[in-house]
């Protein structure tokens, strides 16, 4: 359909639910793609890569839900598990979006999030004007736990961050 898109780091948009989120986090990034569709709304965007999540990504994940699972945190399920049927627009805010919930719903941006006992982590998907879209991740962590948990996941949450959003115009 189309070429793997160029992805770019960025800084979180100013005003942002995202932004709003960055003080005190222990780890944060952004990425910025093209967006293929200038109608389509945040959320679309989201669940159009989701859908898309390379088989190698929920291998990571099931290893990775197995290995907390040890540790008593939660099995948060497969990246791509989602309800290919459930349209955008049937979503609210409160609903489970595969392993995120939702926390915030505009049409230029969704806000998506999980919490356990060792941290907090939300990830925002907005439209920026020139026709790009940001992700940013920001990561609150609450104990040893979680910066333990954060040393493997900081260097393959970047390399999926960017493998998934280079399917944007896919």
């Amino acid at each position: 359909m189309g070429t793997a898109a160029q992805v770019i780091p960025a800084t979180t948009p100013a005003g942002s639910q995202a932004s709003m989120r960055l003080p005190g986090a222990y780890y944060h990034d952004c990425y910025q793609v093209a967006a293929p569709d200038d109608k389509a709304s945040a959320l679309e965007l989201y669940l159009h890569v989701a859908h898309r999540t390379p088989r190698w990504v929920n291998r990571l994940m099931a290893m990775r839900n197995w290995l907390v699972g040890l540790l008593g945190l939660k099995n948060l399920g497969h990246l791509g598990a989602l309800d290919a049927s459930r349209p955008a627009a049937h979503y609210r805010v409160g609903d489970r979006v595969g392993i995120f919930s939702l926390l915030y719903l505009s049409h230029d941006e969704v806000m998506l999030g999980d919490s356990d006992k060792h941290l907090d982590v939300v990830l925002s998907v907005c439209r920026a004007p020139q026709g790009a879209i940001s992700v940013s991740t920001v990561v609150h962590v609450h104990n040893a736990l979680g910066r333990l948990y954060m040393l493997p996941v900081t260097p393959l949450h970047k390399i999926i961050v960017r493998s998934m959003l280079k399917k944007v115009s896919v």
